[in-house]
């Protein structure tokens, strides 16, 4: 029964749970008047709604508590001096599961309804779990409270049974995908704010970025760390100080990722290297180069440094570079896609002549790596995501989404590609917490073809045949050539 309960999280909808009326006033309200109306309605969560019936903020108790009462403020001044500004809204339609990662993602601990244009309510993030009392999502709450590096090393541990038991109930690979990349993002975010209070505030703003799967939303159980830091341009006397201080930040963050569990990228993509971590000027004219050399390794970078996304900092910082990098792809850049779609092309899937499974051996055992299996899908919707400039879609599944919408795939290939690359990554999370759970083994993604079922091998095989024809399609497309 229990299982029952824990699994409506997955297919209920915020439509379906009874909301909380909104309580607002205007930003001009005097402190005391708001926490008056708060206490005559009953409502931990005040909402504050300027003439034009736009919602630009809300007070809590616990506003009222940490930037009133504790700072001795004059309870005179206007509400809009101590509002919490981060607004988020969601639609009735949405999941239950969708809305709990967004408050967590976006730091929120309050969501408004919006159905088809009114405000209709407002739900905690509180109510939410409370409701879900027996769901793993309830986890990432108890990570966000660890105290220190080892408790968030104990919590990480505890990822793969969550995983296998989320994996065993039929929930979807994608939305395990994103409970893994919340608890690693809620990880990191708390490491980073426990350095930072050690080192002392940061001398400009900054942007601490996550690359590869993990930008992608997309972590397996196999990760290391793929990391960036973009700063604010400063003054040629300051230059030197703030590039030690955020060399210093990317060091210390990512000594305390190590330790956690989330092990040094042997590629060096992490902002403890100095060239990654740099001014958002120094980042422009990365983007710019590797757009206008059109060379094969340029490419690769940049399709390693596209899959990124901001997990603390200043989120301007990031838009800016976004938009600056939009502008540079709307220039003649034919050549640079070419390499681009040339790189998606050098993993094949493992398919034999006579179209059985091709393995390996390792350690006496046949086997196939999954993660090779899986990188075409994701790096040749990637070129097709570039060249529809699609940015704002994240992950493979959204791009894909995005690409169907534009006319660029039809309904069958958006449906054959994401559920062929949902079905990879199932398997490959199933494969890794095992071997973790059950194994006490590193997780890998070498699977043992003796493993599979008889219907595991039949889908794997017809999963190889369509990324061998999208391949074919991306060949023609871009290559002119079928070789």
């Amino acid at each position: 029964m229990e299982d029952k309960l824990a699994d409506q999280i997955y297919t209920a909808r915020i439509g379906d749970i009874t909301f909380k009326k909104i309580v607002s006033c205007s930003p001009d309200t005097p402190i005391f008047e708001a926490a008056i109306k708060m206490a005559e309605f009953k409502t931990s969560c005040l909402f504050v709604k300027d003439d034009n019936d736009t919602y630009s903020g809300f007070a809590t108790d616990i506003t009222l508590r940490d930037k009133v009462i504790a700072k001795q403020l004059d309870t005179n001044l206007p509400v809009s001096a101590v509002m919490d500004t981060n607004i988020v809204t969601i639609s009735p339609s949405a999941y239950v599961y969708e809305a709990i990662l967004m408050m967590f993602s976006k730091k929120s601990r309050y969501l408004l309804v919006k159905d088809n244009g009114n405000y209709v309510g407002f739900l905690s993030r509180n109510r939410l779990l409370s409701e879900q009392a027996e769901s793993p999502l309830v986890f990432i709450q108890s990570v966000k409270s660890a105290v220190n590096t080892t408790d968030l090393k104990h919590k990480w541990q505890k990822v793969p049974g969550i995983v296998a038991q989320l994996l065993a109930r039929g929930v979807h690979a994608k939305i395990v995908n994103e409970v893994v990349t919340t608890i690693a993002d809620t990880i990191s975010f708390k490491i980073i704010e426990e350095v930072i209070s050690k080192l002392g505030p940061p001398p400009v703003k900054f942007v601490f970025m996550v690359l590869g799967s993990e930008g992608r939303k997309e972590m397996s159980l196999k990760t290391d760390q793929d990391n960036a830091i973009i700063y604010e341009d400063t003054s040629e006397d300051d230059r030197a100080a703030v590039r030690s201080y955020f060399l210093d930040l990317a060091t210390q963050v990512s000594d305390k990722l190590n330790f956690a569990g989330f092990v040094y990228c042997d590629g060096d993509y992490m902002a403890t290297n100095p060239n990654w971590t740099h001014s958002l000027s120094h980042w422009k004219y990365n983007y710019k180069n590797w757009i206008e050399e059109a060379l094969p390794e340029a490419a690769v970078k940049f399709a390693a440094f596209f899959d990124c996304r901001a997990i603390y900092g200043d989120l301007d910082i990031m838009q800016s570079l976004r938009s600056f990098v939009d502008e540079e792809l709307q220039k003649p850049i034919e050549k640079f896609y070419v390499y681009l779609a040339k790189n998606a092309l050098l993993y094949e899937p493992p398919l034999t002549y006579f179209r059985n499974i091709r393995t390996q051996k390792i350690h006496k055992k046949e086997v196939f790596d999954i993660k090779t299996a899986m990188t075409p899908i994701v790096d040749l919707v990637r070129v097709y995501a570039l060249q529809n400039r699609i940015f704002q879609k994240e992950n493979t599944g959204e791009r894909l989404k995005a690409l169907k919408e534009l006319g660029v795939f039809s309904e069958a290939q958006y449906n054959e590609l994401s559920q062929s690359y949902y079905y990879l990554m199932g398997l490959r999370l199933k494969h890794q917490a095992y071997l973790i759970t059950k194994d006490q083994a590193a997780p890998n993604n070498f699977i043992e073809i003796n493993t599979l079922t008889k219907i595991e091998k039949v889908t794997l095989i017809e999963i190889f045949k369509i990324i061998q024809n999208f391949q074919s399609g991306i060949r023609m497309k871009f290559t002119n050539t079928l070789g």
